[in-house]
């Protein structure tokens, strides 16, 4: 397990270094020349369509529901993985960064709804600040070497997949349009089939992909997130290798995925959706009420929520603390959660892009401040409070 996790680490690591050349050079053709292009790019229009048939949505649509849903389904798959055999399967393990979860969307999401608080579309964005990006945050924390205790990656890790859990619920309950009942029939008939072929104990992957597929279509077209569909199909691929074998098809697909994802499908989305166009914004852009709240929640509410629930907890006796972490290294963390740039911008254009308001702010503005100050600050504090080599942990 320890070897896995550490294929995973290095993984992670190298991929929040891809994403964050992807939101640079996204940025660099959102403010040249270039910028023409780049629009013309993220607005083509792609149509797939089988008869009457016809789902037609501009390739940034095609990216945020389309290739998102894959990066949901990897969550969904890392997340049962996680739940059945890895760190989440010890309750004792995960009290803590289960509690740090709960303050870390909590604190964000209030302090944002404090600066927008009777602003019916700035309120849209409540949910933006709340997530942390576990590809970026594992990236910096690992620009930070062997001097960092595998607890306190694990810490980060555990504490990133309740935040997924949680983005999920937000998504599914507060991302909605308008219902379409027949859409709903179609992915519930969908989830019967997969649940069938779960309990049947089918290991080819074809049946489980092609299902799929149909209920990501319905997902789409019913009214709920299609991404969602990838977190649900994830859920029916066994883990558990039929009896004499070691084939397991979770982890197979697990691992296909992980690059796939890591190096292709984060990065382009951060291409496609981190093009801020600086051309004409003046300082009162970044300070409307929706930026500030973002960046404020994801650099101030992220530290606030994650080290004080879990000081708290502490303190209280409810949890310990690993040997090898101590309240420095657990504020150094906490300060690195604040990097909240894939699922946040993601949320952001659930919550704003997708409506097709005409807004006066970019939120995008205070997710990029506020993902960049938390990430330098964790890096600085815990480069800091680490220890040297062969140092112990001060208390």
């Amino acid at each position: 397990m320890i070897d896995e996790f550490k294929r995973f680490m290095k993984l992670e690591s190298a991929g929040g270094i891809l994403l964050m050349i992807a939101a640079v050079l996204a940025m660099i053709a959102a403010n040249t020349p270039l910028s023409v292009y780049y629009d013309q790019l993220i607005d083509l229009p792609v149509a797939v369509s089988v008869g009457s048939f016809e789902i037609a949505k501009p390739l940034l649509l095609w990216i945020n529901d389309g290739l998102m849903a894959v990066f949901f389904f990897l969550i969904g798959l890392e997340l049962k993985r996680e739940l059945v055999e890895g760190e989440l399967a010890d309750p004792s393990a995960i009290v803590l960064p289960a509690i740090g979860a709960v303050g870390g969307m909590l604190a964000p999401a209030l302090l944002y709804a404090y600066f927008n608080y009777g602003d019916a579309v700035a309120m849209k964005g409540w949910a933006i600040p709340a997530a942390t990006d576990i590809a970026f945050s594992l990236g910096i924390l690992g620009l930070l070497g062997t001097r960092v205790p595998i607890a306190l990656k694990i810490f980060l890790v555990s504490l990133a997949i309740f935040d997924d859990i949680g983005a999920i619920i937000i998504i599914a309950l507060f991302y909605t349009s308008d219902l379409s009942m027949l859409a709903l029939s179609v992915a519930s008939a969908c989830i019967a089939v997969l649940f069938v072929l779960n309990r049947r104990h089918v290991v080819s992957l074809a049946p489980y992909i092609f299902v799929g597929l149909i209920m990501w279509v319905a997902v789409l077209k019913s009214g709920v997130h299609a991404t969602l569909a990838g977190v649900v199909m994830a859920l029916f691929i066994p883990i558990k290798p039929r009896e004499g074998s070691s084939y397991s098809p979770l982890k197979d697909m697990e691992h296909d995925l992980h690059g796939v994802v890591a190096f292709a499908i984060l990065p382009i989305f951060a291409f496609a959706n981190a093009g801020v166009q600086m051309v004409g914004v003046t300082v009162d852009s970044f300070f409307h009420s929706v930026p500030v709240g973002i960046a404020l929640g994801l650099f101030v509410g992220k530290q606030i929520g994650i080290f004080g629930l879990c000081w708290l907890a502490v303190k209280m006796g409810l949890v310990k603390l690993p040997e090898s972490l101590n309240l420095k290294l657990l504020y150094g963390v906490s300060l690195l959660c604040g990097v909240g740039f894939t699922m946040s911008l993601f949320i952001g254009s659930l919550a704003f892009e997708s409506s097709g308001v005409n807004l006066l702010f970019d939120e995008r503005l205070g997710i990029i401040l506020g993902s960049l100050v938390s990430g330098l600050a964790g890096y600085l504090v815990l480069a800091a409070v680490l220890p040297r080599a062969g140092e112990k942990v001060a208390d």
